[in-house]
């Protein structure tokens, strides 16, 4: 058991906290019984299980590396006010493949827990691929992956140039709809075709005039009440429902 903060391999888990030091080792934590679970029944390769001497768990943990902690160095490595003693250490994978039927496409979108959100919500809505674009806050925050629910494990997850891959989407016959209030159409009026991109914008400018330029529609969603706008993880969830249900 470790019991000492001044270990290396404890320094070296610590360091995944910051974005610098998880693309340095190609690594991330993820925190919590039901998320570590997650990560074990997907595709995605867990290095480690660090739990906390007194854990006593529910999941299946044969052929895995555990690795048992004093309660002080697992408070030293969890990222929660209330740990519930599991962690696990998994590695960044790459993803290329992908289908391209429905398709959300993220534009600098900075709070961790709208990025979190939308993930879980595309996995919910059956999408095939969310597209990160630059700006948008790191995939491997763990306010993000706490509030994705494990469904970053579930479904691809691409960073990329947005310019690029909406080009290359409309390359392969993807149409491309970007969310604005100018000169768009009501979503609900749209008829969606087989192969359609949903570009999604920052939360406090929206989408970069550049993407709304190069998109083939523009769609917006009627505002019935007084509110000025919604909330970005929410409008991203009506129109991703609208494209599969439409």
């Amino acid at each position: 058991m470790i019991t000492s903060v001044k270990n290396q391999q404890i320094k070296n888990w610590a360091k995944l906290k910051q974005k610098k030091y998880r693309k340095e080792q190609g690594c991330f934590i993820v925190e919590g019984e039901h998320l570590v679970e997650e990560a074990l029944k997907s595709e995605w390769e867990v290095e480690t299980i660090v739990v906390e001497s007194t854990f006593e768990a529910s999941i299946d943990l044969t052929n895995i590396q555990v690795e048992t902690v004093s309660d002080h160095v697992f408070a030293h490595l969890a990222q929660t006010k209330s740990p519930q003693g599991i962690l696990a250490i998994v590695k960044i994978k790459s993803t290329h493949d992908y289908e391209k039927n429905r398709l959300l496409l993220l534009d600098a979108v900075q709070d961790p827990g709208n990025l979190g959100t939308m993930i879980r919500t595309a996995d919910a809505a059956g999408f095939d691929a969310i597209i990160l674009g630059d700006g948008t806050v790191d995939l491997y925050n763990d306010k993000v992956i706490r509030a994705s629910q494990g469904s970053i494990f579930h479904i691809p997850i691409i960073e990329s140039s947005l310019e690029a891959a909406i080009f290359n989407l409309q390359a392969d016959g993807v149409t491309v709809f970007a969310s604005t209030l100018e000169r768009a159409v009501p979503v609900q009026t749209i008829e969606w075709p087989k192969q359609a991109g949903l570009i999604v914008g920052n939360e406090g400018s929206g989408v970069n005039q550049t993407f709304i330029e190069k998109a083939d529609q523009l769609v917006h969603i009627p505002i019935y009440g007084k509110a000025e706008s919604l909330n970005v993880s929410i409008a991203a969830a009506i129109m991703m429902y609208q494209m599969q249900l439409n």
